[in-house]
């Protein structure tokens, strides 16, 4: 796994983890981290969602066309961390594995809060929301909708190694959580996100229709 850090980025109490390692196979191989939409890449809006959400570093996983991905997010910026993934292929699991491994060489990160790249409709509101529930003392939380959990969520340092060790295939945290669902604080998003996942040419082309002339995150309101 190689990891390149950015020089000079401050180290927050929550950081970001986004998973953006996808090959999109029914999007015609495109990876999903490199979908365009609204004048953007897909990576670009959801590590933008994350700080604006209050998350600090952001590290992002990366799989498909990392290469690529490098090259278009540009030079090095402060707060970022790209993370490669030479495993993705074996799912989400790995790229979590491989998230979680990044950020525990980061001192003073409490706990990072998990969003898809496939998912950009799920935007700042939601991530901070979130990460407000772990300031006021959950160590493990994530969003609902409509009582259905789903991401963001936000795990706890003291459960990245349990979490890690429970993630295989594309299941990622869902084994963990289940087991833990007692301990998992549910924040209801349905009225400021929609975790609505990007996996069909079908899927990209409602997202345009649905954010079409908008100017709120994604086409949702802002609190």
């Amino acid at each position: 796994m190689a990891r390149t850090a950015d020089t000079g980025a401050k180290h927050a109490c929550v950081a970001g983890l986004l998973l953006a390692a996808g090959g999109g196979r029914r999007l015609g191989g495109r990876p999903k981290a490199l979908l365009a939409h609204r004048g953007g890449l897909l990576v670009e809006h959801a590590i933008r969602q994350l700080s604006e959400g209050g998350c600090g570093p952001v590290h992002v996983v990366l799989g498909a066309g990392a290469a690529e991905v490098r090259a278009r997010l540009g030079p090095p910026a402060a707060g970022r961390v790209l993370v490669d993934n030479p495993h993705w292929e074996r799912g989400m699991g790995s790229s979590l594995r491989a998230g979680l491994a990044s950020l525990a060489a980061v001192p003073g990160v409490s706990a990072a809060v998990v969003a898809l790249v496939d998912q950009p409709r799920v935007g700042a509101a939601a991530v901070a929301r979130v990460l407000a529930a772990h300031r006021a003392g959950a160590s493990l939380a994530a969003a609902s909708y409509g009582g259905e959990r789903g991401h963001p969520v936000l795990l706890g340092r003291e459960h990245w190694a349990g979490v890690a060790a429970a993630s295989e295939g594309d299941l990622g945290a869902r084994a963990y959580l289940r087991r833990h669902a007692a301990a998992v604080r549910l924040v209801e998003c349905s009225d400021v996100a929609a975790p609505d996942d990007v996996d069909t040419p079908d899927d990209l082309a409602l997202l345009e229709r649905r954010t079409a002339g908008t100017t709120g995150c994604w086409g949702m309101p802002r609190e």
